[in-house]
């Protein structure tokens, strides 16, 4: 019989739809979203960017799919809560690569992370020549791929290859004295009596203050140990004592704090077991970093770091064994690879061709992001957020998606420009694939590609939220309220207007060898804005961070030099700031307004007022940290912490006070009709016009209105602060002096920027050359470099193709300079 021909099926929507978006500052905004296209979402710092991306997008599109899963499933995993939206409708699937990545646990590597190190044992499973039990090497052999046994042609021995995973340092091949790690820990004597002129009485000995060793004090004076003398009177034997004692039981009587007498038999924990027993039965994050202070890390001894065991290391390929293959860049093993297949018999080559050409195909991507200069066994934990997200992007490229949402949140963060098109082609591979990408970032030439663009703000805070203006690019650079357009025409540039200061010498320095980087001579101009460039890993963190600024810091202490700094001069230097990215402060208790210096004098304000007098109200009882007015619940953090048993504990927003710090009673005292708690509520702009009128108020805050800060809110935690939010609010106290003796490094500033924002960036840089500072910034921002008075670029690429001084000199001279890669992008 004939078959009715098909009827042709309608094309599925094009779209993802918005309707009231009202997520963190969205000011209920609608949007469409086109499928299977770039789109890239612009707008100031604060605009409310990665509130549409992550917060509407990513969160529908990633709660969506969960629940599409049985509930079995659903019930063991993480519930996303809907999104502040009327309507999200045809959302994708949706996968998340955050600008600021988990850090990974410390078993994770490049290698492990990227899957490389998985092709990599098989290679060494498969290809190599295998050691027998009497140490006699075998010849490869296609018996490994075909699991049989091998027989020592020398001793007759027979043995059985290692497999992939017997290789594996987080399984079989684990070295048994590091269990895998590559570092050892042990009880830091140092840290267990930190201060010998204390008594045991007085708290002499630091471990034993550790939850559950509080009796010890008590127990080692019945073992005959002085504990009313300082600790450095002991003799050699209560010191054998104190630290080596064995746990024997003696009775004690213990007080408490409601004066009764508790009778003890208690086991006798001596300074180093107390560490270790409080480490083994550590199970929370806040646990371990308690007990941390008391101990030492060392390269494991056994492996060298390798985290290996030796039968892992036994293996040979080409003469080398995995712990070494393991330690060469990425670019250094894909140059090594294709010449393996030379080393194995005739009959091997077919399958060497395979597992080889299939390891090269994977590194591809991440040498086109630029992290060729990374070796496998390079820990995770110590990748740079931009790297750990390139590896990401690398990873969902291989996975060979399709019809997913990616979004990701500003990818060019630490990429020097001609990484730019490497990750341009990755997008395009994702696109091509059939996913749709949505892009949060800044830099002009990625959001020039873009199929669509979205512009959220017009700025920051309570003034962003609302779409600016939405559609292709040439549509959104003719648009009169965009503040992207501009930029991306070419008819706005960043300016800077640093007023130029008579040269006052050079800071000079020489090095030695370290990392990759080879010696160096290098000058940097004083009162003048030089900018290191150079694509990542050329070398730029170890001139910079780990010659420069510790030689100058020794300079000024009158120290011994560190290495490998050999020789530095720099006359007159009094000061080094270091303004990086590193998060302000250790714990919610450090805010904007007590960072800044304004909080005492707020303090003192509100307890001038009237409502205070005669509720006897001083300026003590106004700080959230101690005083009388603080929120109880919370004791003025503004959070609290819940204890889920097993899991780990959940800070959420304080009840009681909703995050303000303070207790009701606060909010009833009034200046000019404003408490302090809604005060700190609002934003450093708004907040000069309640507490203008108080000159040292005035002052600092206008000063964070310069910086750009003006939308941050006084009571926000500061280590919730972006990274270019801390570097600039660190430099809030260094404004307004004279700076002819300092230095100002900055660490990649712009991160995060929009053009907007960098010009303000470069006013700041120029306030500060104004006031006599010299200023070094490591930096990938075209904008920046441009408006350096003197430029060191390394490279010539990364790893161990960098680690040289390519080019020095003006901007103009860096993109005439031929074998400048940071110079044929100025040229453009």
């Amino acid at each position: 019989m004939t078959q009715e021909p098909q009827q042709s099926r309608p094309h599925g929507p094009d779209r993802i739809s918005v309707r009231g978006a009202r997520v963190h500052n969205l000011h209920g905004i609608d949007v469409d979203i086109p499928l299977n296209r770039m789109v890239g979402i612009a707008g100031v710092s604060g605009s409310g960017k990665s509130s549409l991306a992550l917060g509407v997008l990513y969160a529908e599109g990633s709660r969506r799919y969960l629940e599409a899963l049985s509930t079995y499933t659903r019930r063991r995993l993480t519930q996303a809560s809907r999104a502040a939206v009327d309507s999200v409708e045809h959302v994708p699937a949706a996968l998340a690569l955050r600008q600021r990545p988990g850090i990974p646990g410390v078993r994770s590597t490049f290698g492990t992370s990227t899957e490389l190190l998985n092709s990599l044992r098989l290679v060494f499973s498969r290809l190599a020549r295998h050691r027998c039990p009497n140490g006699h090497y075998l010849e490869p052999t296609t018996d490994v791929a075909l699991d049989r046994p091998l027989t020592c042609p020398t001793c007759r021995a027979t043995f059985r290859a290692p497999g992939a995973e017997s290789l594996a340092f987080n399984s079989a091949g684990a070295c048994p004295r590091c269990s895998g790690t590559g570092v050892v820990r042990d009880v830091d004597d140092a840290t267990l009596v930190p201060d010998e002129s204390l008594t045991i009485e007085d708290g002499a000995v630091e471990s034993w203050k550790i939850m559950g060793s509080t009796p010890n004090p008590r127990v080692v004076a019945e073992l005959g140990v002085r504990t009313d003398v300082p600790f450095a009177e002991l003799s050699a034997e209560e010191r054998r004592i104190v630290f080596d004692g064995p746990q024997v039981k003696r009775h004690i009587m213990v007080p408490s704090k409601n004066g009764r007498i508790f009778d003890l038999n208690w086991t006798y924990r001596n300074a180093r077991v107390a560490v270790r027993e409080a480490l083994a039965g550590a199970k929370s994050e806040k646990g371990l970093a308690r007990i941390n202070r008391f101990l030492s890390v060392q390269t494991c001894p056994d492996c060298g770091g390798s985290r290996l065991s030796q039968a892992a290391r036994a293996p040979l390929v080409d003469g080398r064994d995995l712990a070494s293959a393991s330690a060469m860049t990425l670019q250094e093993l894909v140059d090594w690879l294709p010449g393996v297949v030379d080393t194995v018999p005739a009959d091997m080559t077919a399958m060497a061709r395979t597992i080889i050409s299939q390891m090269i195909d994977t590194a591809g991507r991440l040498l086109e992001l630029g992290l060729g200069y990374l070796s496998l066994d390079r820990a995770s934990a110590t990748l740079s957020t931009g790297e750990r997200q390139r590896v990401q992007l690398a990873r969902a490229v291989r996975n060979r998606t399709t019809g997913v949402l990616y979004v990701l949140d500003e990818p060019s963060i630490g990429l020097h420009p001609s990484n730019v098109d490497g990750l341009l082609g990755v997008i395009d591979d994702l696109l091509a694939d059939g996913n749709s990408v949505v892009v949060v970032d800044h830099d002009v030439a990625l959001l020039r590609r873009a199929d669509h663009l979205i512009e959220i703000g017009p700025g920051s805070g309570a003034d962003g939220g609302t779409v600016v203006t939405a559609g292709t690019v040439a549509e959104v650079i003719e648009d009169p309220h965009s503040l992207i357009g501009p930029f991306l025409s070419g008819r706005s540039r960043v300016a800077m207007d640093a007023p130029g200061t008579d040269p006052r010498g050079v800071i000079r320095m020489t090095t030695g060898p370290i990392h990759t980087v080879g010696p160096l001579e290098v000058e940097i101009p004083r009162g003048r804005l030089t900018v290191v460039t150079g694509v990542s890993g050329s070398g730029k963190t170890t001139m910079v961070l780990e010659s420069l600024v510790p030689g100058l810091e020794a300079l000024v202490e009158g120290s011994p030099l560190p290495d490998p700094v050999r020789r530095i001069e720099a006359d007159g230097l009094r000061r080094v700031h270091l303004i990086d990215s590193t998060p302000i402060g250790i714990n919610v208790r450090s805010t904007g307004a007590t960072y800044s210096g304004v909080m005492d004098e707020l303090r003192k304000a509100w307890a001038a007022t009237d409502d205070a007098r005669s509720a006897g109200h001083g300026a003590g009882d106004f700080s959230y940290n101690t005083g009388e007015l603080r929120c109880p619940t919370c004791s003025g953090t503004g959070e609290i912490s819940l204890d889920v048993q097993f899991l780990p504990d959940v800070d959420i927003v304080c009840p009681d006070c909703g995050g303000t710090r303070f207790a009701p009673e606060a909010w009833r005292i009034r200046r000019n009709g404003v408490s302090l708690p809604k005060l700190l509520g609002r934003s450093v702009a708004r907040a000069l016009d309640d507490v203008g009128d108080i000159p040292a108020v005035r002052r600092r805050l206008r000063t964070l209105v310069d910086l750009g800060l003006g939308y941050l809110t006084l009571g926000e935690s500061t280590p919730a602060l972006s990274g270019g939010e801390a570097q600039r609010l660190k430099l809030a106290s260094q404004m307004a002096r004279d700076q002819a003796d300092a230095v100002f490094v900055f660490d990649e500033p712009t991160v995060g920027l929009h053009p907007l924002d960098v010009e303000t960036l470069l006013r700041v840089l120029g306030r500060l050359l104004g006031h006599g500072a010299t200023v070094v910034v490591i930096e990938h921002d075209l904008d920046v470099i441009g408006h350096a008075d003197h430029i060191i670029d390394m490279g010539p690429g990364g790893g161990a193709a960098g680690g040289r001084i390519v080019a020095t000199g003006t901007p103009a001279e860096i993109a005439a300079e031929p074998g400048s890669l940071t110079g044929r992008y100025l040229a453009r």
